[in-house]
């Protein structure tokens, strides 16, 4: 093959050359992870001019190209906010999608400002050992500002709080705050500092309405893994009533996608536009799912709030104290009396603490709360395409409102105005800050249970290791009268006086000398005012203990010394 010799001559520039190859796309750079060049497709107005398309390169100089035949300048993709309009100034908004004429709806940025970091220590009670507390530990997360010098966060952030500090976005400097309330129910806590300079620059978010589903939400907060602030991003995809783990209550709640980590709690969820549409409290951690977390919608919120500026304290949700079956079968209708039009559900027995108690009798059919009718699943219409729990309405009631209950009983509608009032549990889901009660004679100490016991004593599975007997009232049983309390010999301190009964363990105390125990303080007077020669006690499984009275009293005092408890009784006892 003959060697092709180039002509003598000025080598060509083939620069113009190299810029009409690369029109298509500009180079990607770093700044394209956001906004990617691969997504914008470009639109030109005409096509390139024909001297442009059959350039070749001559010999000499090449020609010049006229100012009119130049290509078309190539759009430039910004990583820069967004213009006023939606879009940079070439057309391109976020995403990389380009857009002709006519404004474009841009994404509001979060107000990140207003949110801070929250720092707590925490005391928890000993329940093992209730005449003193455990070792201190702290422990970090999420809040944020809103109106009125106020900052939320979630009630178990700040759970047995010995001292709370915040420190906002870009400081160096945390500020001590003052616990204002703690809704237990809600998981949802409101702070206050005092210090002026922690004010200044800091603009309160704005409440949204309830989204959607498919809407998208923005998470910001301080998780695990870092210092700085956090920002994850995904959308709602379940809105229903959802169990608060921290509060053992059933409220409306969100569920979405985006990550929800260790320390997110209390930081707020963002709408697209910028409002705040909940907040970060729970997630779902099992090895079948992934992405799941909860968020306290603003409804919850905002009930929490007015709760709290009504009363000048968290008095809690009101809850209708009964429990129901449902009647979606045809022939239990037909035998309650219910016409084809109607449907309800049945009260299977009342909680007799409740005010519904003197009102409301087993067998009622409840047609309507509020006059919004009940299905017979026990679901009330929510939303287009979307039913909710009846409970939903009672929740969005406040303490010692009124309602409207319409029943039916034998085979007659009965209208029925009540006041509504909080839940009250045999066994309490919780202590709400208050030291566990004690009593100790002969070096039996007796308690109270509570689901904070039980988890201190057998554990998160408490569910599953809990004594059947003690399991039956935690899940069914209902108080008679509002100071009942489940009172049991959590140990025995061993001396020569209990010799027998030291395996006595968490077992249930029913009498005393022959009188019923009805809680810790009745128990506690009659055995300090015993002037028998005996004391007994009747306890579960058909136990009993039986001490004499002069001899106990007296070995009280040696087993106080010898375990350095300061007194015999709590505090809350002594009143």
């Amino acid at each position: 093959m003959s060697e092709i010799k180039r002509k003598r001559g000025r080598k060509p520039n083939n620069s113009n050359r190299a810029n009409e190859e690369t029109l298509d796309f500009p180079s990607t750079t770093a700044m394209d992870d956001v906004f990617s060049v691969a997504n914008v497709e470009l639109v030109p107005n005409q096509s390139p001019p024909a001297a442009v398309a059959e350039h070749r390169p001559r010999r000499g100089r090449p020609k010049k190209l006229k100012a009119e035949e130049k290509p078309p300048p190539v759009p430039r993709v910004s990583s820069a906010r967004p213009a006023e309009n939606g879009g940079d100034s070439n057309g391109v908004i976020p995403g990389g999608d380009s857009v002709g004429a006519g404004p474009a709806v841009a994404r509001v940025v979060p107000a990140m400002d207003a949110v801070v970091k929250v720092f707590c220590v925490h005391t928890e009670p000993n329940f093992s050992l209730p005449w003193q507390r455990k070792r201190q530990y702290s422990s970090s997360s999420s809040g944020f500002v809103i109106g009125g010098r106020r900052v939320l966060t979630n009630a178990h952030s700040v759970e047995h709080y010995t001292q709370v500090k915040l420190k906002k976005r870009g400081s160096d400097t945390k500020y001590l705050a003052t616990v204002l309330a703690i809704g237990t129910e809600c998981d949802i806590a409101m702070l206050t500092v005092d210090d002026d300079e922690f004010w200044e620059g800091v603009s309160p978010v704005e409440f949204g309405e309830l989204p959607t589903l498919q809407d998208a939400v923005t998470v910001v907060g301080y998780p695990i893994g870092g210092d700085t602030i956090s920002v994850t991003s995904g959308v709602v995809s379940r809105i229903e009533i959802l169990s608060y783990v921290h509060g053992s209550t059933e409220l409306l709640g969100l569920q979405i996608d985006a990550a929800i980590n260790s320390g997110n709690s209390g930081g707020p969820a963002f709408s697209d536009k910028g409002n705040c549409v909940g907040i970060a409290f729970q997630s779902l951690k099992h090895e079948d799912v992934e992405n799941i977390g909860y968020v306290i919608p603003t409804p919850v919120i905002v009930h929490f709030i007015k709760d709290y500026e009504k009363n000048g304290a968290y008095t809690g949700f009101p809850i209708l104290g009964v429990e129901w079956q449902k009647m979606e079968n045809p022939d239990l209708r037909m035998a309650m009396g219910m016409k084809s039009d109607q449907k309800g559900v049945r009260i299977r027995r009342i909680d007799p603490t409740a005010p519904e108690y003197k009102v409301l009798k087993p067998s009622d059919i409840i047609l309507s709360f509020d006059g919004v009718d009940i299905a017979n699943d026990g679901t009330v219409p929510f939303r287009h395409g979307e039913r909710m729990g009846f409970s939903y309405l009672v929740s969005q009631k406040y303490t010692g409102d009124s309602a409207t209950i319409k029943v039916l009983r034998d085979s007659k509608i009965l209208n029925f105005n009540m006041n509504l009032a909080t839940h009250r549990r045999l066994i309490p889901s919780h202590n709400k800050g208050r030291p566990p009660s004690f009593y100790i004679i002969a070096g039996f100490v007796f308690s109270t249970v509570s689901v904070p016991y039980l988890r201190s004593e057998y554990g998160k599975e408490y569910e599953f290791e809990t004594p059947v007997k003690l399991l039956e009232k935690l899940l069914y049983s209902l108080p008679q009268s509002p100071d009942e309390q489940l009172v049991v010999i959590s140990q025995v301190l061993v001396a020569d006086i209990n010799i027998g009964y030291e395996e006595i363990v968490n077992t249930q105390v029913h009498a005393f000398n022959g009188k019923p125990v009805k809680n810790l303080k009745s128990l506690a007077d009659m055995v300090e005012n015993c002037d028998d020669e005996f004391l007994k006690f009747d306890l579960e499984y058909d136990q009993i203990v039986v001490l004499r009275s002069k001899t106990a009293k007296a070995a009280t005092l040696d087993i106080l010394a010898t375990h350095c408890i300061p007194s015999a009784m709590s505090d809350d006892l002594k009143k």
